[in-house]
């Protein structure tokens, strides 16, 4: 049976916003005007013919990919290393003797100034982050293990989860792909989401490190975080309840 003009239409306009990243039925309905049944009939549809993926409420584009560490290095630099300084005021607290640091970009600017604590003792899943703490004045460092992803260079799964579900840490610096007030911090898996929660279970303080560009936009999955947590960004730290 052929496809109507209008959703002809409809379905074209779905592809071109999810080439700008994953995006909600709620958030496509609303943009295009239409009902969320209306959206979640054209996406079912879309994905039997591979034209998108689906996400948890949502969708992508087929050729939709979270960009590589090293692209993600040079993108908002800037702000990046705004934030990275301004985590100091947390490793500097007198309290704080283990760390777990994520995986990313801005976590790698936080271990190149932290190279020569060696009263602290760092968890990561971050393979960068680890080289960079390899220093013989350094931090204690011991390196989550678990699967890892081609793009970020971070540890995640089963092994990953078994692992933390066992360390307790003073501060947990996260990196994020989409932050939220509400929802927490957003990821482009589960499993990456999963270990985010799961670490922000088991830190006295949590602090997201993520630039202002990570708001707004629409992930596969969210991490709920625990009360009390701030969200830094290259403007300072902003609580979250």
């Amino acid at each position: 049976m052929a496809i109507r003009t209008g959703t002809q239409k409809r379905r074209a306009d779905i592809q071109a916003l999810l080439t700008t990243g994953s995006w909600t039925i709620a958030r496509l309905a609303s943009e295009l005007e239409t009902s969320e049944s209306t959206i979640r009939r054209d996406l079912r549809e879309m994905s039997e013919t591979g034209e998108i993926i689906r996400t948890i409420g949502g969708a992508a584009a087929s050729g939709y990919v979270e960009p590589p560490l090293g692209q993600r290095m040079e993108a908002n630099a800037e702000a990046k290393d705004e934030i990275a300084a301004a985590a100091m005021d947390y490793l500097g607290d007198q309290s704080v003797r283990t760390v777990f640091l994520d995986a990313g970009s801005t976590a790698v600017r936080v271990a190149q100034r932290i190279r020569e604590r060696g009263d602290l003792t760092v968890y990561t899943r971050g393979l960068e982050v680890a080289l960079a703490l390899a220093h013989p004045a350094g931090p204690e460092v011991v390196m989550v293990g678990g699967r890892v992803s081609a793009k970020s260079h971070g540890t995640t799964g089963a092994l990953s989860d078994h692992a933390l579900s066992r360390i307790h840490v003073d501060l947990a610096l996260l990196g994020a792909d989409a932050v939220d007030a509400e929802r927490g911090l957003g990821e482009p898996t589960l499993d990456e989401a999963r270990t985010k929660e799961l670490i922000s279970e088991r830190a006295r303080t949590v602090v997201v490190l993520a630039d202002s560009s990570k708001t707004g936009r629409e992930v596969a999955a969210w991490a709920p975080l625990p009360e009390g947590w701030i969200w830094l960004d290259e403007h300072g730290a902003q609580p979250q309840s």
